[in-house]
């Protein structure tokens, strides 16, 4: 090994090598990170879906709203609650009441209950424009199961 690399030929492979995992290494990172993102997709889709079940038609009784929640790590997703009942589009909804932005993480831990929402509120997890009044009845809306 040492005979290699004392020549030119050899160093110059060697640097080739190298150069080539370096490469290889990027591109397993960009595509890990691709992945990352689909499956942070894929996730939110499971949150709002399940949001969309979790609707408490009752306890929306008089209220008309469009939450809209912009996630850092995940894009913009908008929940009409309109005549007792509930719709969830992604996308970003034109006259939104409410406007909530926090992370998927944060988004997560207050859908399953492991996390309240006005303590993320107070926190500054989830920062909130809009009649912010109207995002406390969240709890009450989509209970959690």
């Amino acid at each position: 090994m040492k005979k290699v690399l004392n020549n030119p030929v050899g160093r110059t492979l060697l640097r080739g090598l190298l150069k080539l995992n370096a490469t290889r290494y990027k591109l397993q990172n960009a595509n890990s990170h691709n992945k990352n993102e689909v499956t942070n997709m894929a996730d939110l889709n499971a949150i709002f879906t399940q949001m969309e079940q979790r609707f408490d038609a009752s306890a929306a009784a008089g209220t008309d709203a469009v939450f809209q929640y912009d996630i850092s790590d995940g894009g913009e997703w908008f929940v009409t609650v309109q005549d007792g009942s509930c719709a969830v589009a992604e996308g970003s909804s034109d006259e939104p009441t409410v406007t909530l932005r926090m992370d998927s993480t944060t988004l997560e831990e207050v859908m399953s209950g492991e996390t309240d929402g006005m303590q993320a509120f107070m926190t500054g997890r989830i920062q909130a424009d809009g009649d912010i009044m109207l995002a406390t009845k969240l709890a009450v809306l989509f209970p959690v199961a």
